[in-house]
C-alpha cells in the first residue's frame, strides 16, 4: 500500500481489510503472555517519527515534513500568505512578525511594540495587517517593513482580522465582543462598530469565497455570519465554549474548531505552569494547556472505545462541519487532545488538524475517519496555510515553520509504548503483519522509561512470520519498527505481538481469619463454568469475570471455621492445603488438602483440648508442570479449641431465713473462662444472674442466688453455665419445706 495515495485519498484506508484488535494482554495462568499491539488508541501512545497511523491502526511512511524557518520565539500566533507565496508570522511574547520567502529564507519584517502578534491578514494591495494584544493595536505594514498605526480600538485583545472582498478590514476584538469594520479611506481610515456580539471574545473570523464574513466567539460558542450591515445570524451553537479557528472548504461548508472549558485559550490560567510574560494579562493560550496533553495519549483508549464524536459534553476540543445548507456535522472530538488549527486538507473531504498532542497533525474525512499523519515534535502545531501542492504549518514551543505535501519519506520510524511484564520475563518471538522493506527490534530493561540502564536495540528482525526476541530478560519491553520506501510500493505493517513467560513467582497467603465458635460456614452454588472454554485453550477471562459467590454462615454446635485470603501475581490458579499442630508440639498435621476454597470448617469435638496454631499453604500447581509449582505459607494466630463444658456443683445446703432461701453454686471450666449464667425456677424461662463479684471473667466463679421461698411443697432451682467456647454445663437443686 502506498503512502502517498492514502494522503491523497484523504487518509482513507480501503484497500484491505484490517482487523480491529485492541492492545490487550492475553493470558494463561502458566502459559506465555501475548502483547498484541493492533489498535490506533494504543499506538498513540507511542512515537512517530516519519510514520503515519491510520484510524484502523496501519503503520505506514509519513509525507515529507521539512523545516523551513525557525523564529527563535517561543509561539506563533498568526500566520498569513500573500500572492507572491510570502508566509507572513506573528509571534510572542516579543510581539515580532517575521516574512518568509517562497524559497522558505526568512527575517524579521516588523518589531511591535506590544507582546503578541496575535492576528494577520493580508490586503488586496499585498499590504499586511496586523493586530497585537494586550492593549493593542492594528497596524498597516508596507513590504519594506514601514509600519502605521491604522486602527486604535479601545478594547484590550485582537483576536482575528479578515477582508472582505471590498477590501475593508473586519476586526474581531476581547474582552468586550466587538466587531469593527476599518474602511481605508483617502489619508484617514474610517472604522465604524459593525456590532456588539454580547460575548466577551470575538476569536475567530473568516471569509467564505461567497464573501460572507463568519465570526467565532467565546464564552458561548457562537458562529455567526454577519451581513456588510451589521446583522448577525446564528450558523452554529457549539457546546463548547470557544470558537478557536474557521476554515471554509472549497464546496462551501465552513469547518470549526470548538475548544471546551480546560484547553479555552480567554479562560483564566489556573495551573502551575508559569507564563514566560510577567504580564498578567497577556493571553496564555499555549502555556495552560501543554502539561495536560503530555499525558492524551494514555487517555485516548477509554476515548476511543467508549465514546461517540458527536458527545461533546467533556470533550476538550472538537471539529464541526457546517454544511452548505445550513446541517452541523460533527467529525472530530477528543476529551483529552487540544486542538490548535485546523484547514481543508489538500484534497476534499478531509480537514487538517494540528493539536497540542506531541505537536501531531491529523487528518480526518468528513465522515470521522481520523490518521495520525505526521508528529512534529514540537510542542504544539498553531496554525496552517494551504498553497499550491503543499501545506504549510506553523508550531509553537518552539516557534517554527514546516511544510508537508504529497512526497512520502523514504524512511520512518515508530517506537511503541513500553510494556510492564510486572514481572521478570523471558521473552518469546515477536510477529507482525506487513509488507515491503520493514524492520523491527527490541530492547529491555528494569526501569520504567528507557534509559541508559536499559540494553541496546536488537539486530533487525525481518521475518513478519516470527522472530526470536534477543533482549535480555527484564521487566519491561519495547519495540522499534523501521519503514522504508520500496521501487514497487510503500511499506506498511500492523497487529505487532509480542511473546513472553514472566517467572513464576510463589503464591502468597495474606491473611488468616477464625471466626467465632459455632460459625460453620458452607459453600453456595457457584455459576457454572462451561466445560468447553478450557479444553479449547481459550483465557476464560475472555467471556466475562465469574461472580464468587460467598460461603454461607450458619449455625454448627462446635464448629471452628477458617477463611483466608491468597494472591498469585502470576494469576495462576491456586489450590490450598491447611495443617494444624498444638502450641507444644512441633510437627504440623494435615487437615485437608487440594483445596480450591479459600475456607474450611472443622468440628471442634475432632481435637483434644488446648490451643493451636493453623498453616495456610497454597500452591500454584494446578497451572505449572511437576517441579515447577511453586507454594506459600502463612500461620493463624492460636486457636483455642474447647470441648470440656463447666462443671456446675451446689455449694452446701440451702440457707433458709424466714421466707427467703438462699443457694450458692461454684461453676469451674478446665479449659477457659466462665462466660455466662442463668437461673430458672421451677421450670420457668431462664434469666441471668451474675457471679458475687459481678463479672463472669475467670475459670473460676461463685453464684449466690436469693429466692422467696415457697409457702409448702417443693422448689426446683436450675442453673446453667456457659464457657468462653460455647460449652454449657448445669444442675438443679429441690428445696422442700
Amino acid at each position: 500500500m502506498n503512502s502517498q495515495n492514502l494522503f491523497k485519498r484523504g487518509v482513507s484506508v480501503s484497500a484491505f481489510t484490517v482487523l480491529f484488535i485492541c492492545s490487550t494482554l492475553i493470558v494463561f495462568a502458566g502459559q506465555p503472555i501475548i502483547w498484541e499491539t493492533g489498535s490506533r488508541a494504543e499506538l498513540l501512545k507511542g512515537e512517530s517519527h516519519g510514520v503515519s497511523i491510520t484510524d484502523t491502526g496501519v503503520l505506514m511512511l509519513a509525507p515529507q515534513f521539512k523545516q523551513l524557518f525557525n523564529t527563535e520565539q517561543p509561539y506563533i500566533w498568526s500566520t498569513a500568505v500573500d500572492g507572491q507565496g510570502n508566509i507572513y508570522l506573528g509571534t510572542g511574547h516579543d510581539g515580532r512578525i517575521f516574512r518568509v520567502a517562497a524559497d522558505g529564507r526568512g527575517a524579521l519584517l516588523y518589531d511591535a511594540a506590544e507582546l503578541d502578534v496575535t492576528a494577520l491578514a493580508i490586503g488586496r494591495d499585498g499590504v499586511l495587517y496586523a493586530g497585537t494584544s494586550p492593549d493593542g493595536k492594528v497596524y498597516r505594514i508596507t513590504a519594506d517593513g514601514r509600519a502605521e498605526v491604522f486602527f486604535a480600538p479601545p478594547d484590550k485583545y485582537i483576536w482575528a482580522l479578515a477582508l472582505w472582498p471590498d477590501g475593508s478590514l473586519a476586526v474581531g476584538t476581547g474582552d468586550n465582543g466587538k466587531l469593527y469594520r476599518v474602511r481605508a479611506a483617502g489619508a484617514k481610515p474610517e472604522a465604524s462598530l459593525l456590532i456588539n456580539t454580547n460575548q466577551t471574545h470575538v476569536m475567530s473570523l473568516a471569509v467564505t469565497a461567497q464573501g460572507d464574513l463568519i465570526a467565532g466567539t467565546d464564552p458561548g460558542g457562537l458562529v455567526l455570519r454577519i451581513s456588510p450591515d451589521g446583522k448577525a445570524f446564528g450558523l452554529f451553537d457549539a457546546q463548547l465554549r470557544e470558537i478557536h479557528a474557521l476554515a471554509p472548504a472549497a464546496d462551501g461548508s465552513i469547518y470549526v474548531l470548538a475548544l471546551g472549558e480546560a484547553a479555552a485559550t480567554t479562560r483564566p490560567q489556573t495551573t502551575a505552569n508559569p507564563t514566560p510574560s510577567s504580564d498578567s494579562s497577556v493571553p496564555t493560550a499555549s502555556v495552560t494547556i501543554t502539561a495536560m496533553d503530555e499525558v492524551s495519549g494514555a487517555l485516548q483508549q477509554a476515548q476511543a472505545a467508549g465514546r461517540s464524536r458527536s458527545d461533546t459534553a467533556n470533550a476538550r476540543s472538537a471539529v464541526f462541519r457546517i454544511l452548505p445548507d445550513g446541517g452541523t456535522d460533527t467529525i472530530w472530538s477528543s476529551s483529552s487532545i487540544t486542538a490548535f488549527a485546523i484547514a481543508p486538507a489538500l484534497h476534499p473531504g478531509s480537514v487538517l488538524i494540528g493539536t497540542a498532542d506531541k505537536g501531531r497533525i491529523y487528518s480526518v474525512t468528513n465522515d470521522g475517519r481520523d490518521t495520525l499523519l505526521l508528529q512534529s515534535g514540537e510542542g504544539q502545531i498553531s496554525g496552517f496555510i494551504a498553497r499550491a501542492g503543499d501545506v504549510l504549518a506553523a508550531s509553537s514551543n518552539q516557534g517554527k515553520l514546516f511544510r508537508f505535501g504529497n512526497d512520502v519519506v523514504g524512511e520512518g520510524s515508530y517506537e511503541s509504548p513500553v510494556r510492564d511484564a510486572r514481572l521478570l520475563a523471558s521473552w518469546g518471538r515477536i510477529w507482525w503483519r506487513g509488507e515491503g522493506n520493514v524492520e523491527v527490534q527490541t530492547r529491555s530493561g528494569n526501569g520504567e522509561r528507557p534509559d541508559a540502564t536499559w540494553s541496546d536495540w536488537s539486530p533487525a528482525y525481518r521475518d513478519p512470520a516470527g522472530n526470536q526476541i534477543s533482549s535480555p530478560r527484564a521487566r519491561f519491553v519495547q519495540w522499534r519498527t523501521t519503514l522504508r520506501s520500496t521501487a514497487r510500493s510503500g511499506s506498511w505493517m500492523e497487529d505487532v505481538s509480542v511473546a513472553y513467560m514472566q517467572r513464576n513467582v510463589a503464591p502468597e497467603v495474606l491473611s488468616i481469619t477464625t471466626l467465632p465458635i459455632g460459625v460453620g460456614l458452607q459453600a453456595m452454588p457457584q455459576a457454572p463454568a462451561d466445560p468447553n472454554i478450557e479444553s479449547s485453550g481459550l483465557d476464560p477471562a475472555l467471556f466475562g469475570a465469574v461472580a464468587q459467590i460467598p460461603p454461607r454462615r450458619l449455625y454448627q454446635r462446635g464448629a471452628r471455621s477458617i477463611q483466608w485470603q491468597a494472591e498469585d501475581r502470576n494469576g495462576d490458579t491456586l489450590e490450598y492445603s491447611v495443617y494444624y499442630r498444638a502450641l507444644s508440639e512441633k510437627t504440623f498435621r494435615l487437615l485437608k488438602d487440594k483445596l480450591r476454597d479459600n475456607f474450611l470448617t472443622i468440628d471442634g469435638a475432632t481435637l483434644a483440648d488446648g490451643r493451636y496454631v493453623i498453616k495456610i499453604v497454597a500452591s500454584d500447581a494446578p497451572d505449572n508442570p511437576p517441579g515447577k509449582a511453586l507454594s506459600g505459607e502463612r500461620l493463624s494466630e492460636p486457636l483455642d479449641i474447647d470441648n470440656t463444658p463447666p462443671v456446675v456443683r451446689v455449694a452446701g445446703p440451702p440457707q433458709i431465713n424466714q421466707n427467703m432461701v438462699r443457694l450458692i453454686f461454684d461453676v469451674e471450666d478446665a479449659t477457659g473462662r466462665v462466660k455466662r449464667a442463668d437461673v430458672s425456677v421451677d421450670g420457668s424461662p431462664w434469666s441471668p444472674t451474675f457471679p458475687d463479684d459481678g463479672i463472669a471473667d475467670n475459670a473460676r466463679e461463685r453464684y449466690t442466688i436469693d429466692l422467696p421461698l415457697a409457702a409448702s411443697g417443693e422448689q426446683t432451682v436450675s442453673l446453667r453455665a456457659f464457657d468462653s467456647s460455647g460449652n454449657v454445663g448445669s444442675v438443679s437443686f429441690t428445696v422442700r419445706r
